[in-house]
């Protein structure tokens, strides 16, 4: 499994839908250049992450169908078999599985009458973040919008990425390489982790680097299923994305589409809070 998080995630899937996830299917499939997404035989709709920075050889026709040698075959094809993909080790196949994961968690959402957590629709976490006053910020992944708030805020802050070109001029002062995690990370009084760590198997050894009073976000389209099992682990708020017009959403993604193209118009933004003591 890719992750522990999304075995745990997965299991948490099953035992709520049980027999409902029998017969059920993958309707549509897309692979964007930003996002994939899918579309469930029951009319739920998830995105994913697309992981092109991981497959640098996949320059070709040969390669590239090296990558992902289940196109022309994925409509129709059994969900479960997609959520065994996520063990698979192909990065094209994992991004599908967890779309569909992130499909079925918000199928189970729908059929829970009640939650034991506050889920908020058209928030966005990094708005929501409470800042470290004289503490320490350290963010994984090049996240935009919180390394924006954090310069504004005069945060003192570090930026761990893995390639340094995604960041702007004023940010690199703040950089350090992704290979320096263990030292940075036990140093956060708040942790802001990208959702593509769910994908590439990184974030549960990052939890384990934290300190226990650290205040830790997950955020990203990736990170948008059942949260129990980050819960579990530290993870104190979640953002993600809520689809809520799969068809409309997937031609965006079809065409290249980012999130300034379906926000607030196929999906909306999510944010899941830990529950108090």
């Amino acid at each position: 499994m890719t992750d522990v998080l999304l075995k745990d995630t997965v299991a948490a899937v099953r035992g709520r839908l049980g027999d409902g996830l029998d017969g059920m299917t993958v309707e549509r499939a897309v692979l964007g250049i930003f996002f994939t997404g899918v579309k469930l035989s029951d009319g739920h709709g998830g995105l994913s992450f697309t992981p092109i920075k991981e497959i640098p050889q996949a320059v070709c026709c040969p390669s590239s169908a090296r990558e992902m040698p289940l196109s022309g075959k994925l409509r129709g094809r059994p969900v479960g078999a997609f959520l065994d993909d996520l063990s698979c080790g192909n990065v094209l196949r994992e991004a599908l599985g967890v779309a569909v994961l992130n499909a079925l968690s918000a199928a189970c959402w729908d059929r829970m009458p009640s939650k034991t957590y506050e889920l908020s629709l058209g928030r966005d976490a990094f708005d929501d973040v409470e800042l470290p006053r004289g503490g320490c910020a350290v963010v994984v992944g090049a996240l935009v919008p919180m390394l924006k708030r954090l310069l504004a805020e005069s945060v003192d802050f570090r930026v761990l990425e893995q390639d340094p070109r995604t960041l702007k001029e004023r940010e690199m002062p703040h950089y350090v390489p992704a290979d320096r995690a263990s030292e940075v990370v036990p140093q956060a009084d708040l942790l802001v982790v990208t959702g593509t760590t769910v994908l590439n198997g990184t974030l549960s050894g990052l939890l384990e680097m934290a300190r226990p009073d650290a205040r830790v976000v997950v955020a990203g389209p990736t990170a948008s299923m059942l949260p129990d099992a980050f819960f579990e682990r530290g993870v104190d708020v979640l953002g993600g994305v809520l689809v809520t017009r799969p068809d409309e959403l997937l031609d965006i993604v079809a065409e290249g589409g980012s999130g300034y193209h379906f926000f607030g118009r196929y999906a909306e933004r999510m944010v899941i809070r830990r529950p108090g003591p």
